[in-house]
């Protein structure tokens, strides 16, 4: 098995060298730090959140009705859930759960905004699939974000809120009878399945744990400029942009040596722990913000394991 592994890595790195990473990208279906689809939101509003912290020792319910916050932003509609976490440890593994209420399910989407409010990461609703029923948990949408909080900063955000778009639209469930038919073995009646419409209501549940296996990058790099920390749930003025502020483009910019190590000791140990899906994102990454060496530090840990 180790084996297989290091020969579809070094196949990969081939690959690489030959100038297809696209072709390694291509099995993912959606790219989270793609945020170009994203609805736009204004700093002045972001601030204006009162950003409800995770505990990252249990899971943490939330009910969306008409007592949270609503937005009128083009592409969205309804409530919305803010939340902040804390990025100092490491990498966070967060699954999201929206449970089905009387053939009714709130479609989450997910925006993740570093620690001064500026998209990193976008997950739109057809991330969060559907799940059957088990024994301890309802029908539901659910989906597992892997992020990596880079060093140096105290927080990260995740807002979830649904989409005029994601309304028009249905979940299919499975009916109980098939579900029990299922389980204990018997045949499976030939009966249709609900149908659970999506609406502005409906109940989140959250979890956040440590990881290995995380792979998005949230936040500014080391050395790269930082504007004045934004100050969440405060009452004092701060000075804003009147639109939203992008994440700085460093592609044609070298990293700093900091980044730089940072990035090639995280692709050596994802390498030395068999994880080489976790490398090759990181090197992606890397190549994107402009690193000469991060491709030569994959191959050479790559063919090390040989």
């Amino acid at each position: 098995m180790k084996m297989h592994k290091v020969g579809l890595a070094l196949s990969l790195s081939a690959m690489l060298l030959a100038g297809h990473s696209a072709t390694v990208r291509a099995e993912i279906n959606l790219m989270p730090q793609d945020v170009s689809a994203a609805p736009l939101f204004s700093q002045t509003s972001l601030q204006s959140l009162t950003w409800q912290p995770l505990d990252t020792s249990r899971a943490q319910v939330t009910v969306l009705d008409g007592s949270h916050s609503r937005w009128n932003v083009p592409g969205m509609t309804g409530p919305v859930a803010a939340y902040s976490l804390p990025a100092t440890l490491g990498e966070l593994t967060i699954t999201l759960s929206s449970e089905v209420q009387d053939n009714q399910v709130f479609a989450p989407n997910v925006l993740v905004l570093d620690e001064h409010l500026r998209p990193a990461a976008w997950f739109p609703s057809r991330w969060f699939t559907y799940q059957q029923p088990g024994v301890m948990a309802a029908d539901r949408l659910e989906g597992v974000m892997k992020l990596t909080p880079v060093p140096g900063q105290q927080k990260i955000y995740l807002l979830v809120f649904t989409t005029e778009k994601d309304l028009t639209q249905t979940t299919t469930l499975l009916d109980p009878a098939k579900a029990y038919a299922r389980g204990t073995g018997h045949a499976v009646p030939d009966i249709p399945d609900p149908v659970a419409r999506h609406s502005l209501s409906g109940r989140l549940k959250i979890n956040v744990s440590t990881s290995s296996a995380s792979s998005i990058l949230v936040g500014p790099l080391f050395g790269a400029s930082r504007s004045t920390p934004v100050t969440v749930g405060q009452t004092q003025p701060a000075v804003q942009a009147a639109q939203p502020t992008a994440a700085p483009d460093t592609k044609s910019q070298p990293l700093v040596t900091d980044t730089e190590s940072y990035f090639n000791q995280s692709i050596r140990q994802a390498v030395a722990q068999g994880n080489i899906d976790k490398a090759l994102k990181l090197l992606d990454e890397a190549e994107r913000l402009g690193s000469p060496s991060a491709r030569k530090t994959f191959i050479s840990s790559v063919k090390g394991k040989e």
